[in-house]
């Protein structure tokens, strides 16, 4: 059932030692999503924790250092920037079908909890904590703070993507002027650090994109074994995929990482007008307009056929 900011609230208010799930391969707006309402329901007096399927990337310490939260046996259960049910990884087995409340700005969210508040327009659902945190008059921390900022800076790509909404400016230029978080420092290493390997990977990148159907898609997969013998973290691929679609002429870029089970975790992106979350969706998966993704088993061969197939159907190619 999908609810508003009202029916948020009476539900937050009256709920007792809470799970926060995020979604796994974690980034910065589920982590800060996660977080800050961490922070909220603790001015509320309301204790929680913060879960995920996998590890909270190092970079991101800054946001996480502060402690998931004690251990507990939870009364309620809380997913954020999570569209399905899938996204939870591990978690889907304990808290499968038992979501009370879920905080989401997909556009493709399944509708699985029983309450729902979705705003399909928000650049990240960082942008929803906080205005739901305004809503219900709740004070926001300094560490709040940069976990609803950062959240908001890396969906929206530093502010130029184009679900960048007036409205994230708005909240950026809150957390500047109101909590003085450290802005600069947040998007130095949320944008420019990069370890060696990455560095390594990133001057190989133009050797391993593929174009295909005459250049409308390009295809940018990187193995396990490129990954170990580089020595990158999957999550340090996390920005990879806007240089999928840097190509004059490409309308689609996908990029394939490969998890360590075998499986690939594919990020489509759309240049312009195709709609990559309709895409992503006969995958098995979702997501945004012009960012959405989904997981896909098989030979990188077979992967990439599917995904050509798929990409030709959507632009008629």
């Amino acid at each position: 059932m999908f609810i508003g900011f009202s029916e948020a609230e009476s539900f937050l208010r009256n709920c007792r030692d809470a799970v926060i799930i995020t979604h796994q391969s974690p980034d910065g707006d589920c982590i800060g999503a996660g977080f800050g309402l961490k922070d909220i329901l603790a001015e509320l007096g309301i204790r929680s924790r913060v879960v995920c399927s996998d590890p909270f990337p190092k970079r991101y310490d800054f946001m996480t250092s502060c402690g998931a939260g004690e251990d507990f046996e939870p009364e309620t259960i809380i997913a954020v920037d999570i569209a399905d049910e899938k996204l939870m990884g591990r978690y889907e087995a304990i808290y499968g079908g038992k979501v009370q409340l879920c905080i989401d700005h997909h556009i493709s969210n399944k509708n699985y909890a029983e309450k729902t508040l979705l705003r399909g327009n928000a650049t990240a659902a960082c942008e929803i904590i906080y205005d739901l945190a305004q809503y219900m008059g709740v004070r926001i921390t300094k560490h709040c703070a940069t976990c609803l900022y950062t959240g908001i800076a890396t969906d929206s790509g530093c502010f130029k993507y184009d679900c960048t909404t007036p409205r994230a400016h708005e909240i950026a230029a809150e957390m500047k002027r109101s909590y003085d978080i450290n802005f600069a420092r947040i998007n130095r290493y949320m944008f420019d650090v990069k370890s060696m390997g990455r560095m390594k990977l990133e001057a190989k990148v133009t050797e391993l994109m593929e174009e295909r159907l005459g250049g409308k898609l390009v295809l940018l997969a990187v193995t396990q074994d490129m990954m170990k013998q580089l020595g990158v973290a999957m999550e340090e691929l996390e920005g990879f995929a806007p240089l999928t679609i840097q190509l004059e002429n490409t309308e689609v870029g996908v990029l394939m990482r490969e998890r360590e089970d075998g499986v690939f975790k594919c990020s489509f992106r759309s240049a312009d007008e195709v709609n990559v979350s309709e895409i992503c969706q006969t995958l098995g998966g979702g997501g945004h307009a012009k960012a959405a993704g989904c997981t896909v088993e098989g030979s990188v061969s077979d992967i990439k056929d599917t995904i050509t197939e798929a990409v030709r159907k959507a632009i008629g190619s």
